[in-house]
């Protein structure tokens, strides 16, 4: 963590900022603290070999007025985000917040609880269930509901329940329909990339202070412990759709394609409670996220928050989601509801409306003005997702990433376009000189980019890396949005001393073990070394023996393709047998132990294993 102050122009935007926005206005102050019940203590949580996974306390020093190297926004957000423990919803629902990035929420049925949405990591979730009981009594779980398909929602799952006990006759778990492979596809086919952004994005090799990482706006960061999943026994597939679980009746409202793939609302209409899973939270979400993912849709995203207004609003005394505090009162919810998705629909309609007038999304983004309702809205901020960054998410989504003018088309890679600025401008010397007077002058943007030339074009250029550095750890502390802050400071973390890598891991056994064959060859498909593998003809028949499922995979030109279909030995090269858990092993290196049965041509599968390339978790992103 630096210990370089903040510019004098970072430091009269921020008060410039504190005096704009409605910061004598206290109620999410006292939303967040209602029905407080208990605190983590103590707030270390620690895998079964002592490392700590999560810390509730660690962003403690969140108190008082912001310092001069934090915006003061995202440190109103910080401060209410880091409130950690057992909160009252209302009567039989309680909630575990700040345990981990997301929130956990307790249900009380006639014999149990129903768990919605356990976490990251068994370890908190499993900490966030002991508070519970030791505060509501010994209650079993009888069911588990995954609102949506990212893992900061289904991971902790193994902290709360058996495996063995997931059936309906015991524990019951429900979600979306589709969710299990929405949830392993976003972690193995770009996971690596994903991860290690992700890493920046969250900060999680940030040191945490006022100078370092201070929350994503959503929640504080990830925890660091195991994850995992289990296979739905119960899959919602329509809107209206209502079940009672251990006497508690829930309708359910669809919402796929909104902020994630597949996602659900529902109303517990016997607590007059709706549960809005991760579509209005208080703060602006994302449209695309800065760790990458496919381009949501602002579009239907208003849609369904428009139905679960004219569905539910009259029914609900209290809102809840998975990240955030609730908000209580008909009314209240009313305009909450209304604002979030008036939020979603202005960013949708204004970017279509001015990209219609051939402005690019960068324009778009300079350009547009929130209307002042949104723009005083505390909870329609951009802590999480940006303005700037949905806009040409936005204009990504339906224009992608030409702006039509040719010019742009075909620009060399950043290295080579580095170099041909660098040269332009007159050596590395004299671009870090340049960018000395932008960030004197305050400029911070202009001297990002000119340094991010220089050290593309020569990156161990010691004061190109230092002032890039320091610039960086500007913007940081200008950011309202906690992702940016975190992108911004690991960038500059990385500038000054060495690749930290993926801190974090989504790519856990009892994630990998529900791929399906499809998914796991598709996986395999994506690491094939093209170049390498142009001049191989290969034709096996891979056979899942615990599956009874045979697939003729062929690759040539470079490319695997397969196909489910009866082994056939006169037409492949060679058959291999083994289980599908042998062929992760196998995957992951482990050639040696038992469990594949082989014919034919002994080395084809050494040959394609041969041009399979890994991704690495530890790609440059702020150097070549």
């Amino acid at each position: 963590m630096s210990n370089n102050d903040a510019t004098e122009t970072i430091r009269e935007q921020q008060r410039e900022l504190a005096d704009a926005l409605p910061f004598a206005d206290r109620r999410d102050f006292e939303a967040a603290e209602r029905g407080f019940v208990a605190a983590l203590d103590p707030s270390e949580i620690r895998d079964a070999d002592g490392n700590v996974v999560w810390d509730a306390n660690e962003f403690a020093f969140i108190t008082g007025d912001a310092p001069d190297t934090v915006n003061p926004s995202l440190w109103r957000q910080s401060t209410l985000v880091s409130k950690q423990g057992l909160f009252e919803v209302t009567e039989g629902i309680y909630q575990a917040r700040g345990l981990d990035l997301s929130n956990v929420s307790f249900i009380e049925g006639d014999t149990g609880v129903i768990v919605i949405d356990p976490l990251i990591s068994k370890e908190t979730a499993a900490a966030a269930l002991a508070l519970y009981r030791e505060h509501r009594g010994d209650r079993p779980v009888v069911a588990v509901i995954f609102t949506h398909s990212h893992i900061d929602h289904f991971g902790g799952v193994l902290g709360i329940v058996d495996p063995e006990d997931v059936r309906p006759d015991r524990v019951q778990v429900v979600a979306p329909v589709g969710i299990v492979g929405e949830a392993v596809a976003e972690n193995v086919y770009a996971g690596t990339a994903m991860g290690r952004r992700a890493g920046y994005m969250y900060g999680a090799a940030l040191e945490r202070g006022p100078r370092g990482a201070v929350g994503a706006g959503l929640g504080q960061s990830t925890s660091t412990g195991h994850p995992g999943i289990v296979v739905p026994t119960l899959e919602i597939r329509s809107t209206g759709e209502t079940h009672v679980i251990d006497g508690v009746e829930i309708e359910f409202q669809m919402a796929p394609g909104t902020e994630a793939p597949a996602e659900m609302h529902f109303l517990f209409p016997g607590k007059r409670a709706l549960c809005m899973a991760e579509n209005a939270t208080h703060n602006l979400h994302n449209l695309l996220t800065l760790r990458g993912a496919l381009v949501r849709d602002p579009h239907v995203w208003s849609k369904y928050l428009t139905e679960a207004i004219e569905r539910f609003g009259d029914r609900a005394d209290v809102v809840f989601a998975s990240h955030h505090w609730p908000t209580w009162g008909s009314d209240e919810i009313r305009e909450f509801l209304g604002l979030q998705r008036d939020l979603y629909a202005y960013l949708h309609d204004q970017t279509l409306r001015m990209l219609n007038r051939g402005m690019t999304g960068a324009e778009i983004a300079e350009e547009i003005q929130l209307p002042p309702a949104l723009e005083n809205a505390w909870h329609a901020r951009g802590y999480y997702g940006s303005v700037s960054h949905n806009v040409k998410a936005i204009y990504q989504r339906y224009m992608g990433w030409f702006d039509g003018n040719p010019a742009r088309l075909w620009p060399h890679p950043p290295k080579a376009q580095a170099e041909r600025y660098v040269a332009a401008i007159g050596g590395v010397d004299r671009v870090v000189e340049l960018a000395r007077e932008a960030f004197d002058a305050g400029d911070f943007r202009w001297a990002a980019t000119l340094l991010d030339h220089a050290v593309f074009a020569e990156s161990d250029h010691a004061a190109a890396r230092a002032l890039y550095a320091d610039t960086l750890e500007q913007l940081a502390y200008g950011a309202e949005n906690g992702t940016w802050r975190n992108f911004f400071l690991s960038g500059a973390t990385e500038l000054r001393g060495e690749n930290f890598g993926t801190p974090t891991s989504t790519a856990a056994p009892e994630i990998l073990a529900q791929l399906t064959p499809e998914q796991l060859l598709d996986a395999i498909a994506i690491t094939v070394d093209g170049p390498r593998a142009w001049d191989l003809d290969l034709a096996l028949d891979l056979t899942f023996a615990d599956l009874g499922r045979n697939y003729r995979v062929t690759l040539r030109n470079g490319v695997l393709v397969y196909v489910e279909k009866p082994a056939d030995e006169s037409t492949a090269q060679a058959t291999v047998s083994l289980a599908k858990p042998r062929m992760l092993a196998l995957l992951g290196g482990d050639r040696e132990s038992p469990g594949i049965e082989k014919s034919g041509d002994d080395t084809v599968l050494d040959r394609l294993m041969s041009v399979l390339q890994p991704g690495d978790p530890s790609f440059d992103i702020v150097v070549p």
